[in-house]
């Protein structure tokens, strides 16, 4: 029997494998698993991407977006504007919806909205979808409101709304806004009404806190991309922002650019993990043929004859694995933008996504290969006489001819050039790569050292402990894969845990230990006299902070124009667009002095400015260096006189950037305050301040703190539901390293039961050995786990790395009686074993 050829060789294969997949079920599974999550990923990433991408103009709102704040383009720069295409203008800003009329139930009397006043133009791309009707431009007395506001307020078209000093008839609710998610994060329902209808209201005034934005259809001989450059280049020193339909929403695009990354070091962990339990699956499954194999070889069978017909067992099962994850996996994206709620930018439907699902039945047939390529290699090369006495005696090495015919090595390269050559990221990619590579060769070696040190102990009396030891170095002992598959689980368990407490921790931060109640808007500067006035009398227990509020753009910092960086240093998102800028004669709270001095309370010289400390060690300047900011299309350079240390976290008003009062006093701008007060106070100071100043937003800090709560946890559900592809992999191995050792394990307890041991000792020397082998890899593991979690908290999300220490160790302690349990679970089918069906497989 020798040279059997193709049909040969699949009828032998079909005829041993079992319906079921008896014996090669963690093969599948591992398979399934990986292929499934890699799938999801991508198509979830694709259909992401590919929405944003397709609906650009219409999430921008134009082909290109200029904006500015608190102050409108001159009739110049419009017409500027008007040359490139067709011009599109509108105003957004906060501002409070008062019901005119009785309430009914407990709706509130007034509710912060996103006022956005529009052209007749407007929307040059998409349509504004109402509930009842189609829409057409406005005129000044009527106005078009988010459901959430007509919810909130109990209103319904035909009613009444006042804005400032007008009022207006709402004549529909917006069921679709097409530019939502490019206006960014707003903190509260969206209510629209025309350009004229906004300027009767009174609410812009100098100094007002409003964003003004002109969208542009390019004519066709144009490029957005680089009539934004150009703009960008020729307007640096104006302050303004620009946005181009290929990035119509940078927010969205920074926060798929992180899950991107969490989900692809994900994919890549679970990839690895995976291959390591089809490695011992496919061990598993090929000790238990030994005999035929053995069988096979004594009859002719030549070396690859054996390989072809178990290559052909381990493809099929392979093959269903990788099919059936391919199928699960382009059908998972729709159920997670429906579970994720709000925390997705988009919710596109279903479309199967080509490139990523073939990239994942790629990754699945190298995994396949390469990681069934050693137990394959292994039964092709034995003699049979070897491979009959395999249950006391293993052979683990692979011999040339092996590596050159199954081609372990090129499969490994084409492996890693996948992964490295479909990544977005192929240098994040590459160092998540190495880094699991590190951490299993780390396992590897951890797991030799604990074999030659069990076989150098003195031999303990207590004969369960010696047990225990001599299982760890006796020959044929499965050591080294059972470190390696109990230290990736232990350390999966204690990243998960990292993970989890940290955003925990993110989420509690959001309630600070002393939040004001209300945040007050656009106060008028002469008035803050009779701002007090109001507040003192509504609350005199009140407690106030009043901070002068301008926007400004760092346009150069020492000698570096912003303009002319490449790109943004990593971590310098103040640098992205306007930021809020105020001035002060003493240091403001919530906020340390850490290095330089604070200006005289009567200084009158050259600009000097203050800025947050982890900026400047961002940016590279200090104490001393000057910083270019634009400030009303107005720039203003001043030298840095101090560092401080922002405690961002107190809900109160923190800036980046502190001026001397001499430097900004005489520009037009509000001011906005804080109070903290009794929250039974809330409704009558809002009815009272906007009785005294019908343009002030009043903010319920209790609603901002819920809304980012809600967010954040939404997110932690979302990393945590994705981490557990990882969990689930990790657990595939530890089943798998399990299942490799139960022929020699078989052996091994049919011995000591005819010695005379009992069934309560056999799984108390198991229990004892996995014991061991946990206590060794605790510290291991929980340095390994909480590395990765740090590094998902904090270099892939940006969050603060707060874990809590109990729940790891609590989580790790419960993850090592989990894995003490598994090995016991795949321990009890030896105390079944017969001895003389045992002792014939020897």
């Amino acid at each position: 029997m020798s040279g059997l050829g193709w049909r040969a060789g699949w009828r032998i294969a079909r005829r041993d494998l079992h319906l079921g997949f008896r014996g090669l079920r963690l093969l599948f599974l591992c398979l399934f698993l990986g292929v499934a999550a890699l799938a999801a990923i991508g198509s979830l990433t694709a259909a992401i991407t590919q929405e944003l991408s397709d609906r650009g103009r219409v999430i921008l709102g134009g082909d290109i977006e200029i904006g500015m704040t608190q102050r409108e383009a001159d009739l110049g720069n419009k017409e500027l504007f008007r040359q490139l295409g067709t011009l599109s203008e509108t105003i957004r800003m906060r501002a409070m919806a008062q019901r005119i009329g009785p309430g009914r139930g407990d709706a509130p009397p007034a509710v912060l909205t996103e006022l956005k006043g529009v052209d007749d133009l407007y929307p040059l791309y998409g349509t504004l979808a109402l509930r009842n009707g189609a829409y057409r431009p406005m005129d000044a007395d009527h106005i078009v409101i988010g459901e959430a506001l007509a919810d909130r307020l109990e209103v319904r078209p035909g009613e009444q709304l006042r804005y400032g000093d007008a009022t207006f008839t709402i004549s529909d609710i917006i069921a679709e806004e097409p530019d939502r998610l490019g206006e960014g994060f707003t903190l509260g329902p969206v209510a629209i009404v025309s350009m004229d209808g906004l300027r009767r209201t009174g609410l812009i005034q100098p100094g007002s806190l409003y964003s003004a934005k002109y969208r542009v259809r390019l004519y066709p001989r144009f490029d957005a991309a680089m009539v934004r450059n150009d703009l960008e280049k020729a307007r640096a020193r104006d302050g303004w922002t620009f946005k181009d339909k290929d990035r119509a929403a940078p927010g969205a695009n920074r926060f798929i650019e992180r899950m991107g990354r969490f989900l692809s070091l994900i994919g890549l962990a679970a990839l690895v993990i995976a291959g390591i339990g089809v490695s011992n699956g496919v061990a598993s499954y090929l000790a238990g043929k030994r005999g035929g194999i053995a069988t096979l070889k004594v009859l002719g069978a030549t070396s690859s004859d054996i390989a072809l017909v178990y290559r052909m067992q381990v493809g099929a099962v392979a093959l269903l694995g990788i099919a059936a994850g391919l199928i699960v996996g382009a059908a998972l994206p729709p159920l997670v933008m429906a579970l994720a709620g709000d925390i997705l930018p988009v919710s596109p439907g279903f479309r199967l996504h080509p490139i990523p699902l073939l990239t994942s039945a790629a990754y699945g047939l190298l995994i396949a290969f390469l990681f069934t390529f050693p137990p394959l290699a292994r039964a092709r090369t034995q003699p049979a006489a070897a491979i009959f006495r395999g249950a006391i005696e293993s052979r683990s090495g692979l011999d040339r001819r092996s590596l050159a015919a199954m081609g372990g090595a090129g499969a490994g390269a084409l492996l890693i050039a996948l992964a490295l050559g479909t990544a977005r990221e192929p240098l994040f990619s590459a160092a998540v790569l190495g880094a699991v590579a590190a951490v299993l060769l780390l396992l590897l070696g951890l797991g030799l050292l604990v074999s030659r040190l069990a076989r150098r102990l003195p031999r303990p009396r207590r004969p369960l402990l010696r047990l225990a030891l001599a299982n760890l170095h006796r020959p044929g002992a499965p050591t080294a894969a059972l470190i390696v598959a109990l230290g990736l689980a232990l350390t999966l368990f204690v990243t998960l845990a990292g993970i989890e407490t940290s955003l925990n921790a993110e989420i509690r931060n959001v309630v600070p230990k002393k939040a004001p109640a209300q945040i007050v808007l656009d106060i008028p500067a002469p008035e803050q006299g009779r701002f007090r006035q109001i507040v003192e009398r509504q609350a005199p227990e009140a407690q106030l902070n009043i901070v002068p509020v301008l926007r400004g753009t760092i346009t150069a910092y020492g000698t570096q124009r912003v303009a002319d960086l490449p790109q943004l240093p990593e971590g310098a998102w103040f640098l992205r667009g306007e930021r809020g800028v105020t001035y002060s004669a003493a240091l403001p709270e919530g906020s340390d002095l850490v290095a330089g001095r604070w200006w005289p309370k009567d200084y009158k010289g050259p600009p000097l400015v203050s800025l947050d400390a982890e900026a400047a060690s961002t940016l590279n300047i200090g104490v001393g260096d000057m910083l270019t900011v634009s400030i009303l299309g107005r720039e203003i350079k001043a030298r840095i006189a101090s560092l401080r240390k922002v405690n961002w976290d107190t809900m109160g008003f923190n800036y980046v950037l502190v001026f001397t009062p001499a430097t900004l006093e005489a520009a037009p701008h509000s001011v906005a305050a804080t109070i903290t007060m009794d929250p039974r106070h809330d409704s009558a100071m809002t009815r009272a301040l906007l009785a005294a100043f019908p343009g002030v937003s009043v903010i319920a800090v209790g609603e901002v703190i819920d809304q980012v709560g809600t967010i954040l946890t939404q997110m932690s559900r979302a990393i945590l539901v994705a981490a557990s592809v990882a969990i689930l992999a990790g657990i595939a191995v530890l089943v798998g390293a399990i299942a490799a050792s139960r022929q020699s394990r078989s052996y091994d307890s049919v011995i000591l039961k005819t010695l005379g041991a009992t069934r309560t000792q056999l799984l108390g020397g198991q229990a004892l050995e996995y014991g061991l082998l946990a206590a060794i890899l605790a510290l291991v593991a929980l340095a390994l786990g909480s590395a990765a979690a740090w590094f998902v908290i904090v270099q892939v999300f940006d969050f603060h790395w707060a874990p809590d220490w109990s729940i790891v160790l609590a989580t790790l302690a419960g993850g090592a009686l989990l894995t003490l349990g598994i090995g016991l679970a795949g321990s009890l089918p030896l105390l079944s074993v017969r001895p003389a069906r045992a002792l014939r497989q020897v």
